[in-house]
């Protein structure tokens, strides 16, 4: 069974900072990519930030400069370094990857759970 599981999440103030990990498991070879998206009660979910198997990175504008994403391929963990929290970063954040999956020798996508980060001023 594939899985992401995410930690990391929590309650920190304005200005401080929190490190988000995702790992990926199951019967997988590789990643094509990993990300963050993020969603708050009435919204839908959005996009935060990701990373190619290569290292490519893109951001949503309103982090740039904050957050780092990053990842390490050997064990199919995507991080996301989060600086400078404002109190709009609160929200659920969702693990996004895009996985071979040996069973169906295809790339597949899947999601975690969410952990929930909570930035109070």
């Amino acid at each position: 069974q594939v899985q992401l599981v995410e930690s990391g999440g929590g309650l920190v103030q304005t200005g401080g900072s929190l490190r988000l990990s995702c790992a990926a498991s199951g019967s997988i070879s590789s990643f094509n990519a990993m990300g963050w998206y993020r969603q708050t009660p009435g919204k839908q979910r959005e996009f935060v930030a990701t990373i190619t198997r290569s290292g490519s990175t893109n951001y949503q504008d309103s982090v740039k400069g904050r957050f780092t994403i990053s990842r390490d391929n050997a064990k199919n963990t995507v991080f996301l370094q989060m600086n400078s929290l404002k109190p709009e970063d609160t929200a659920v954040y969702y693990c996004y990857a895009r996985l071979f999956v040996v069973a169906t020798t295809r790339y597949m996508d899947y999601w975690g759970k969410g952990t929930l980060v909570t930035v109070s001023s």
